[in-house]
């Protein structure tokens, strides 16, 4: 089996907390319109689609960026060249991510029609003061619309992004976000942590003074009050920043966190087939230049040892509910996880460690305590 990502490395504008590897049209060719870009883009991500193992496909995963903003009969074009190179299985999972003020009811309609089944938009926040901080685009009230549209265009799973922990949110302004969202026609959702990444328009906001960063006990009551409202609405935790309603797990991520083998199509992709990992060049001109002169676009590469896949493994499956096999764990790493089984953020079962939802709230300090 081997997952797809493909990279669309385009937005309309950058939010001020984003450092991912993406552009605007106009930042790349002068006056481009994404139409113009799109064609000869999609031909690139084909052309290195040739490259790649021809094993069966379970789930396709179209990231960003936002790929909304593509024609669908781009978008499908990619979709169709997997189909007949590799095939996919019956339940294939095509997941699209949007922004909800880049959807019309026509849109979503076509993209249904050329194969995407899963759909995630970026909702962030329903507060506008908190999407203003976060230097997000989109209308709040596009969010439900958008919902509405996707289930009317036929789309089987629909997702949700949040994000938390931005300056000058409170939990009541959190917990009105979680309300909103849970009141959705939804059956996913994922909440992330605000992480403040260095050279962004946001960091040099917070080093300026102009905003300060919540506490962590606010942190941790924020992503406690997401897990339990999430619970009540019969959305489980299956990774410790994903919640779905049972069968609507993003299985595409789930083959991150198992280490599957996945190939990423596009600028700045990245790719792991067995124990080999390698990634591409980041800018999608120098992408497009080197495959359209049959030059591989992989920057570099590594080759993973069975100690450094074990370690993967541990800091992967104590994200899961299923946890950490036993069998995996040496002496020492086990005797140093007895405190945390002691403390209450780490359960032990017959053949396995899991983190309790206290555990969760530490997870970063308990693997790092695992490994060392």
């Amino acid at each position: 089996m081997l997952s797809f990502y493909v990279h669309i490395p385009y937005c309309v504008r950058r939010c001020g907390y984003c450092d991912f590897n993406t552009y605007t049209p106009s930042e790349l060719q002068d006056g481009a319109t994404l139409e113009i870009v799109s064609g000869d883009y999609i031909d690139a991500v084909l052309k290195e689609l040739e490259a790649a193992p021809k094993d069966v496909v379970p789930t396709i995963f179209f990231g960003g960026g936002t790929p909304s903003l593509l024609p669908p009969k781009d978008l499908g074009r990619v979709i169709t060249a997997i189909k007949a190179r590799n095939g996919v299985t019956d339940d294939c999972e095509i997941t699209l991510e949007a922004n909800p003020d880049s959807v019309t009811q026509e849109k979503l309609n076509e993209l249904f029609a050329v194969g995407f089944n899963r759909i995630s938009f970026g909702m962030q926040s329903s507060n506008a003061d908190v999407l203003k901080v976060l230097d997000r685009t989109h209308n709040p009230e596009n969010v439900r619309k958008a919902v509405d549209m996707a289930r009317s265009a036929g789309f089987q799973s629909v997702s949700v992004d949040l994000i938390y922990g931005a300056p000058g949110e409170s939990l009541s302004d959190w917990a009105a976000t979680v309300k909103e969202a849970l009141s959705l026609n939804i059956d996913h959702i994922s909440a992330y942590a605000l992480i403040v990444e260095e050279g962004t328009k946001l960091a040099a906001q917070i080093k300026r003074g102009e905003y300060t960063m919540p506490d962590d006990d606010l942190m941790a009551d924020m992503y406690l009050l997401v897990d339990q409202q999430c619970l009540q609405k019969g959305l489980k935790w299956y990774e410790l920043s994903n919640w779905s309603k049972p069968g609507h797990q993003c299985r595409h991520n789930i083959a991150y966190w198992k280490s599957n083998n996945w190939w990423g199509l596009g600028p700045g992709a990245h790719s792991h087939i067995d124990q080999k990992r390698f990634w591409n060049v980041k800018h999608p001109n120098a992408y497009k230049e080197k495959v359209f002169a049959g030059i591989s676009p992989i920057k570099d590469s590594e080759i993973l040892s069975d100690e450094e896949k074990k370690s993967e493994y541990i800091m992967l499956a104590i994200r899961m509910p299923e946890g950490v096999k036993k069998a995996a764990l040496s002496v020492a790493q086990f005797e140093r996880s007895m405190e945390y089984i002691k403390s209450g953020h780490v359960i032990e079962r017959e053949s396995a460690l899991a983190l309790t939802p206290k555990g969760r709230l530490i997870a970063d300090r308990i693997t790092h305590e695992m490994l060392r």
